[in-house]
């Protein structure tokens, strides 16, 4: 293993690093709730093909599940929603979405819960909007937290869900620290996790990142635990078993020229920048 990482180490010193929350945070430009703020149009636009924002939020009960520190939410917020709840399972964040919550003067629109989404402290009906950005993948037991949404979700409301595939150039989510597209697909889980931790093992939060990105099964053994390796054909399946009725889908392609090749499903699957669902009770 220890060639393999030396191996990880020098290609991922020929790549620079997307940009990232946690960089820009520690360099002290921009916390990771005001970064999630300001991109907050990025989180919902892939929705704008079917429906007007107006109809997402203005006087409308709103949740955002995984929420992270929730500058997202605040945004929905902004956009004239009646109330919005994030939901995250990370404490830490709470404290920076109340922050930017009272700099914005949201304090009446937006609520932070600590909880996980396949058990969620809402009525039953209670939500007009539902939204999923970049949660998906994330989330341990999607088919329960779908579950849930269905039941907290008013008689036709709707759920938008938006996701970057497993098999994204990024799809571990380890790009904080290494820059190399694709890279779980070329090197082991148990390479990965140890060379992650030994890029990280200098920086502030490097304790935070390692609690955040990696778990311990079972046995006893590390794994690539934010992550529940969702691809498309498996999302497919979970949404066509739910009792939400879809009313808009759409693949995403990394690139617009590449768009016909997506059509070869065994390349779909690697060359997809988003999957975009929006269902109705």
């Amino acid at each position: 293993m220890e060639l393999n990482k030396l191996l990880l180490k020098k290609l991922n010193n020929l790549f620079s690093l997307p940009i990232h929350p946690f960089n820009l945070q520690n360099q002290g430009k921009i916390s990771y709730a005001q970064w999630q703020f300001e991109r907050g149009f990025e989180t919902i636009k892939y929705y704008s093909a079917y429906v007007a924002f107006d109809e997402m939020f203005v006087k409308k009960k709103v949740l955002d599940v995984g929420c992270g520190a929730a500058g997202k939410s605040i945004y929905f917020a902004k956009q004239g929603a009646k109330i919005v709840y994030g939901i995250d399972p990370i404490a830490t964040y709470k404290k920076q979405a109340e922050l930017l919550t009272k700099k914005m003067n949201l304090q009446d629109n937006f609520r932070f819960v600590i909880g996980s989404a396949t058990s969620m402290p809402f009525d039953n009906s209670y939500f007009d909007t539902i939204i999923l950005n970049d949660s998906m993948e994330h989330v341990d037991k999607p088919e329960k937290v779908l579950y849930e949404c269905y039941r907290v979700l008013k008689k036709n409301g709707m759920i938008y869900i938006n996701f970057p595939p497993y098999k994204h150039p990024f799809g571990a989510h380890l790009s904080d620290a290494i820059g190399i597209p694709w890279v779980h697909l070329f090197f082991s889980e148990k390479v990965l996790i140890e060379t992650y931790k030994d890029l990280i093992k200098s920086l502030p939060d490097a304790k935070e990142r390692a609690k955040l990105r990696i778990g311990i099964d079972k046995d006893g053994n590390e794994y690539l635990s934010y992550i529940n390796k969702m691809t498309i054909k498996k999302f497919e399946k979970i949404i066509t078993n739910s009792k939400f009725n879809r009313v808009y889908y759409e693949i995403i392609p990394l690139r617009k020229v590449i768009a016909p090749i997506l059509k070869i499903p065994i390349l779909k699957e690697y060359l997809t920048k988003m999957v975009v669902f929006i269902g109705k009770k």
